[in-house]
């Protein structure tokens, strides 16, 4: 409920404070007194764009602030929580224009974005204007009034889920299918190349042993030769170094006693005896193992021709490149084996999420189509009351493909003169039956939820007499369980004003301003005579919004 609402500095307000009753109020004035100034400052606390021609005082901030209730309203705390916002018990919001043009945008002292705002306002208030009926024909709006009057909104929120996870889970499946698509394109030539090099086979640095051993089989008769030298000359040769040296190792120590450095040099001379022994049966172990082996040349030969091809095929430089590559190959055709598993899963998963949608469509469709007697019955009533007794409302709901809203197309159609030809609203209905038909519409759908504040900017436009009174019997019914706030021409409906306000122009100086004050019954009675017969009310204007009033 919107408490208080504090202007400061807006067009040709100075500054002002109105506080609101909780049920019926009425706004009133003279055209041009500045009623829709007051719905304009509003509407930025409710997230609409800023002006800096809004500003009064061009070198002072312009300031909007709305004070709410939200003891009764779960939502709102909801919201404020996940927005990481303040709760209180009272919620302040707030809009600032500066100078510059900047604007800002605050929810109990904590700047939001207008976005934030927006949303926060959808739960706060209902502003209509007069212009908003072009709303009636838009889809969506008449979708909405349907789920309203169903009670659909968490079933609509549950299937938009499934909805959306079948769409998602669809892409997917494209996806998977471009994939395998792409794969099989290029199936046959990755399959080629990799047969060619599982056939060939290489080994962990193959090529790079095979490149060495044949370097040592075609030195292998020099290397020989050089080995067996090396063998022969500490070993086997007149004079074998190995001998010769053991023959130096006995003669010293038959003196290693006559000085103290002998024996460390014998010693030394002992562990290289042992050491040239060693290295000889090395040299011919080496030797005996090498071989000259033409075949085993040749097989070599051939192994890395075949090798270095594949390497230049491939642009590489290793074995360990070319087994990457293989093995790369190996994983995209696994990946084609494996694309296949992964689309009949996806398959079925799309198949079982669109089946879930479908059903919770059905069950949508079902219950809008329930509401259908029930809102042409209770709505052509309703117009019957406010003045149009040969206007009829129909509601049409045909099938159609599954999307974001379920499997319906609505439409409300409208005959205004019992001629049997229902139209679509937008094409024949006008401004005035608009604005009555809105208001029907609104008053079944607030009782069918917990509609916010509802404020209706002139939405009596177009009627007068008895029907005025049955749109203020209609707001003063809806005001029984929620706020009202009305700005009207209408003397009838300002008569059921719980609390009734009087919008006027004063010149202070050389400036002239808007303000507004509370009237109290007999302003009232004086204010509604006006409406009735002009500036100075007969007696019979009088008494007859003396009435009005106290009925």
């Amino acid at each position: 409920m919107l408490k208080k609402l504090h202007i400061q500095n807006y067009a040709i307000i100075d500054e002002i404070d109105i506080q609101f009753s909780n049920k019926l109020n009425i706004i009133t004035g003279e055209t041009g007194a500045g009623k829709s100034i007051l719905m304009g400052a509003l509407s930025l606390i409710l997230g609409e764009r800023a002006d800096t021609s809004a500003l009064k005082v061009n070198d002072k901030k312009c300031v909007i602030e709305g004070f709410f209730s939200i003891d009764d309203k779960p939502a709102i705390k909801q919201f404020l929580k996940d927005n990481e916002l303040d709760i209180e018990e009272e919620l302040v919001v707030r809009r600032e224009i500066a100078v510059s043009g900047k604007s800002r945008a605050f929810v109990n002292d904590t700047p939001t974005t207008v976005q934030q705002l927006k949303e926060l306002a959808s739960l706060l208030v209902d502003l209509h204007r007069q212009f908003d009926t072009l709303e009636l024909g838009d889809e969506d709006f008449q979708r909405e009034v349907i789920d309203a009057l169903a009670n659909n909104l968490d079933l609509v929120q549950t299937y938009q889920t499934q909805y959306r996870q079948w769409l998602q889970a669809t892409k997917t499946l494209q996806e998977l299918q471009a994939q395998k698509a792409a794969f099989n394109k290029e199936l046959d030539y990755h399959q080629f190349l990799y047969d060619e090099l599982e056939e060939v086979s290489l080994q962990e640095n193959e090529l790079e042993d095979l490149d060495a051993e044949l370097n040592l089989l075609s030195n292998s008769e020099g290397i020989k030769t050089a080995l067996t030298k090396t063998y022969f000359d500490l070993k086997e040769s007149e004079q074998p170094i190995v001998i010769s040296l053991k023959q130096l190792i006995n003669q010293l120590n038959n003196y290693a006693s006559y000085h103290h450095d002998l024996p460390d040099v014998i010693k030394r001379l002992q562990s290289t005896h042992i050491e040239l022994q060693d290295i000889a049966e090395e040299v011919e172990r080496i030797n005996d193992a090498i071989h000259f082996d033409e075949k085993r040349i040749e097989f070599i030969n051939e192994r890395l021709a075949v090798g270095y091809k594949l390497l230049k095929k491939h642009g590489v430089k290793s074995t360990a490149e070319i087994l990457t590559i293989q093995a790369e190959l190996r994983n995209k055709l696994q990946a084609v084996l494996n694309i296949d598993d992964a689309i009949l899963q996806k398959e079925k998963a799309v198949a079982q999420l669109l089946q879930q949608a479908i059903k919770t469509a059905e069950t949508l469709a079902a219950k809008r189509l329930q509401q259908v007697a029930p809102l042409e019955k209770n709505v052509n009533h309703l117009l019957h009351q406010v003045g149009m007794p040969n206007a009829r409302l129909k509601v049409q709901i045909k099938d159609s493909a599954l999307n974001l809203y379920g499997k319906n197309e609505i439409e409300l159609l409208f005959d205004a003169n019992k001629s049997n030809r229902f139209e679509p609203i937008r094409k024949v209905a006008s401004g005035g039956e608009l604005s009555r038909l809105m208001l029907c519409i609104k008053s079944l759908v607030a009782k069918s939820m917990d509609l916010p504040t509802m404020i209706f900017d002139e939405i009596d436009s177009g009627i007068s007499g008895e029907a005025a009174k049955q749109v203020g019997a209609i707001m003063k019914d809806l005001a029984t369980n929620r706020q009202i706030i009305c700005i009207t021409h209408q003397p009838q409906i300002a008569g059921k004003a719980n609390a009734h306000y009087f919008v006027y122009k004063e010149i202070k100086g050389e400036a002239v301003k808007t303000n507004i004050r509370l009237l109290s019954n007999d302003e009232r009675i004086t204010a509604i005579a006006q409406m009735l017969s002009g500036e100075k009310p007969t007696a019979a204007a009088l008494e007859n919004a003396r009435e009005m009033v106290m009925n």
